[in-house]
């Protein structure tokens, strides 16, 4: 099994005994707080195990359906998952504005404050193994988790802050306060994850130093006079890169320039990490035929 399939497994296991922990407790507390914890729990358990099948379907073979296969799993895994936080954070929101409108006093406070300290102990030791396997991979959809876990540490221990709060204080404003804070640092934390999900299922390209780093290895080429259409997207796990070069020597053999070729891809290659499925496909030119050729050129 692939660390990243491990890593959502974890966070799966881990979701699952937070919702109970967290969900007993905030219906008994009538805490807004525990019980905002509870339901992001609730949804982060849904986003895992989705990410588990999202990341399982998209190291799919190609097949006669998915010609390309199916790696932009990983971004649309990463735009849900963005968007389930956003929208319980509305939620949560909605709970907490309800609450300072019709006050209620919080119960079984003791209990509530132990359940957040293991909660935050779980949770910490989880964005650490998230943290680890992300950096190590740089799959999209493990940064989101962690990230997602992240902002979860942060919540739990702000409502750790809130209950101690409330307890020695006896002001229940607090909770719901806090409650309309983690819903909006939900929101702000989601952002970049739908952004970045978006702009990889429309195929963004490669970022301008990646891809003048290409240039550089066809322009260091002497055998290679010019190059155009150099196009370039990533899709989850999966970079593509197309480019028109064109030989100095018009009667060089097909042998020659397909060897020449594959020395291009084999440096182009070595510019990403290992866990990179990177596909290049070079049309071979001998003779520059750019101002002929339609601009609009597709893939």
């Amino acid at each position: 099994m692939r660390i990243e399939k491990k890593a959502t497994v974890a966070s799966s296991s881990v979701a699952a005994l937070l919702v109970l922990l967290k969900l007993t407790i905030g219906i008994l507390s009538g805490s807004i707080a525990v019980l905002a914890s509870a339901i992001d729990s609730l949804l982060d358990l849904t986003v895992s195990v989705f990410n588990y099948f999202a990341l399982h379907n998209s190291e799919k073979d190609p097949d006669e359906k998915f010609h390309f296969g199916r790696s932009k799993l990983e971004p649309l895994a990463a735009v849900i998952e963005g968007t389930i936080i956003s929208l319980s954070a509305l939620f949560i929101l909605y709970e907490a504005i309800a609450k300072i409108l019709h006050a209620e006093a919080m119960r079984y406070m003791n209990e509530s404050i132990i359940v957040m300290l293991i909660s935050i102990v779980i949770t910490g030791a989880l964005v650490a193994f998230l943290n680890y396997v992300a950096n190590k991979t740089n799959n999209m959809v493990i940064r989101a988790d962690a990230l997602h876990y992240k902002t979860d540490l942060f919540s739990n221990g702000a409502v750790l802050i809130a209950l101690v709060a409330v307890h020695y204080s006896g002001i229940q404003l607090i909770d719901p306060i806090l409650g309309i804070a983690i819903a909006i640092y939900m929101i702000y934390s989601a952002f970049p994850i739908v952004k970045e999900g978006i702009l990889m299922l429309l195929d963004v390209a490669l970022s301008p130093e990646e891809v003048k780093k290409i240039e550089k290895i066809i322009e260091d080429e002497e055998a290679i006079n010019t190059y155009h259409y150099l196009r370039t997207r990533e899709s989850g796990s999966h970079i593509f890169i197309s480019v028109h070069i064109v030989y100095e020597d018009t009667s060089i053999s097909l042998y020659d320039a397909h060897l020449i070729a594959d020395n291009i891809e084999r440096k182009i290659k070595k510019l990403f990490e290992a866990d990179k499925k990177v596909h290049i496909l070079i049309h071979m030119d001998p003779y520059d035929d750019y101002e002929i050729n339609d601009e609009e050129e597709e893939w």
